[in-house]
């Protein structure tokens, strides 16, 4: 993981990859529970049997399963030694080219786009590239804008 001593260090890397995440897996009892917790039951995500004929050969894991995994990206990705929180200011084009079979893992990559020092802190964007161990395509592409405060 790599480290940075200060929030206002960021600011000098701005067009360049700041992490690289842990790889997590994204087996189909996560799908379930993320099924459940978002009552999006569609059978491409719950059912093994009837997925297997599907166009994917098995169940994918949603969209929004993948997207809600940023926060755990972000905290193996990179950190910051003088920021003591951070929040979710919302994302810009987001896109899944890929999809994510149960059974994969993940992993994201990190490109900071922006830094916009604010009042106690400093704003983000933050490219983030989801990739699948083993795929040819990311699984996510988004534009993540965080505060992070010191």
């Amino acid at each position: 993981m790599r480290h940075f001593e200060r929030l206002a260090d960021l600011g000098a890397c701005v067009g360049q990859e700041i992490g690289l995440s842990d790889w997590l897996l994204v087996d189909q009892a996560r799908i379930e529970r993320f099924a459940e917790a978002t009552e999006d039951g569609q059978w491409i995500h719950t059912d093994p049997v009837r997925a297997a004929a599907g166009p994917f050969g098995g169940t994918i894991a949603h969209g929004f399963l993948t997207l809600s995994l940023l926060p755990r990206f972000f905290e193996t990705g990179f950190s910051i030694g003088d920021s003591h929180m951070g929040l979710n200011y919302g994302l810009d084009r987001v896109r899944f080219p890929s999809p994510v079979p149960a059974g994969s893992r993940l992993r994201a990559r990190f490109r900071l786009l922006a830094f916009e020092p604010i009042e106690g802190g400093a704003q983000l964007q933050v490219e983030v590239t989801v990739e699948r161990e083993g795929g040819a395509k990311p699984v996510c592409v988004a534009e993540s804008i965080t505060r992070r405060y010191v």
